[in-house]
Formats: C-alpha cells, structure tokens, sequence
C-alpha cells in the first residue's frame, strides 16, 4: 500500500482504492499519517537509543585477569547492555584487589563513559572487595538501585545477588553498579537495573547540559 497526494492509495484484485471509490479507507482524524510526523517519530526514537550511550564493563575475577580461565560473564552484560541500547567501549578484567578495581573505575570515570558494570566480588569472602573498592570513587550513592537488585535477586532464586553488598551511584557524570559473579545475577540484575539505569543517565544528561 501506498500514500498518494489525495490520501490513502492502495491494490485489492487489481483495483485500485481511493478516497472517492466505493471501497475507499477511512482514516480517523486523529491519525497523523503525514511524512513529517513519521519522520519525527523515528527522529524521537533515534535520540532515545543515542541517550542510553556508552558503557564499560570490568569483570573482577582473578583467574580471568591472570588469563587462568575464559571470561563467560564479561560477554554476557556486554550483550545484555547493548540490547538495552548501550555501546560497549569494552570488557577490562582485574583482580580482587582494591587498587586494581579503583584503577579501572576511575579509568572509566575519566574516559567518559555513562555507565559502568563491575562484575564479581560483592560477598563477604576477603577477596571480595568490589564495594569497598567502589566506596572509594562514588560521589553519590543510590542505595534504591542496590536494594532493587538484591530484592529481585532473592525472588528469582540467586543467592550471590541476594546478599551482595554491592553498591551503585555515580561518580562524576558516571553510573557505577556492582553487581554480583553469577550468571543468573547477571541477567536478573540487569532486567532490574536497565529501565532505572535509563532514567539516572538522562538525569545526569541534564545537568552535563544545564
């Protein structure tokens, strides 16, 4: 089906339907069909992607910073993050280590980006320094987000993310998340955590903007 200058123009059986046949279509009023508001709408959409911006994702195990062991979890939020609409600058992997952790979240923080994901180290074993690590960089905390992810964690059964200690704020202009190693915290934390994330970034936005 096509549009054409008079209205709606379009092929049944070889006959053509126009606003002055018999079988012509209907448009309500209230439908906006015009190339100007298509163009707007896919204008808008464009602009809502382009928001959500760049991520960084630091996977804190030490087997896979000392390229012991693959990393299975750093293309896992990698992919989750770029279906929310995120560009992922990369994957850095550190060992639990809180200078090391520090290093790379400020390395983030300088490089711009809007939201970075550290992965692993949020118990309560003494490898497990990623919040303290954190506590150090963050200018604000939100605690809203780290109870959010702990609350979902529980109800879907993930026990690492359950009783994380994992913090998030921002720090500068950028968002920082602990979230818990295990694959299943991943994929819960991350379907808790993207439409809250949009939201802090767009707030973050605004005052880069004002």
């Amino acid at each position: 089906m096509s549009r054409g200058t008079g209205g709606l123009t379009g092929r049944r059986n070889g006959s053509t339907l126009s606003p002055d046949s018999s079988s012509s279509l209907t448009i309500p009023p209230s439908l906006d069909l015009s190339l100007d508001s298509l163009t707007t709408t896919v204008t808008g959409m464009e602009r809502s992607a382009q928001r959500l911006g760049r991520a960084l994702v630091v996977v804190v195990d030490d087997r896979v910073a000392q390229s012991e062991q693959d990393d299975s979890i750093g293309p896992l939020v990698t992919e989750l993050l770029e279906e929310a609409g995120f560009i992922v600058d990369g994957t850095v992997a550190v060992a639990g280590e809180t200078v090391d952790i520090r290093n790379a979240l400020n390395t983030a923080v300088i490089g711009g980006v809007d939201v970075v994901i550290t992965v692993g180290g949020t118990g309560v074993s003494p490898r497990d320094v990623t919040p303290d690590a954190t506590s150090g960089v963050l200018d604000q905390s939100i605690p809203g987000i780290a109870e959010a992810l702990r609350a979902s964690g529980l109800a879907a059964g993930s026990v690492d993310a359950g009783i994380s200690r994992g913090l998030v704020g921002v720090s500068g202009s950028t968002l920082v998340v602990n979230l818990a190693g295990s694959r299943s915290a991943v994929r819960d934390g991350m379907a808790t955590l993207t439409p809250l994330v949009t939201h802090v970034i767009e707030q973050l936005s605004d005052l880069d903007t004002a």
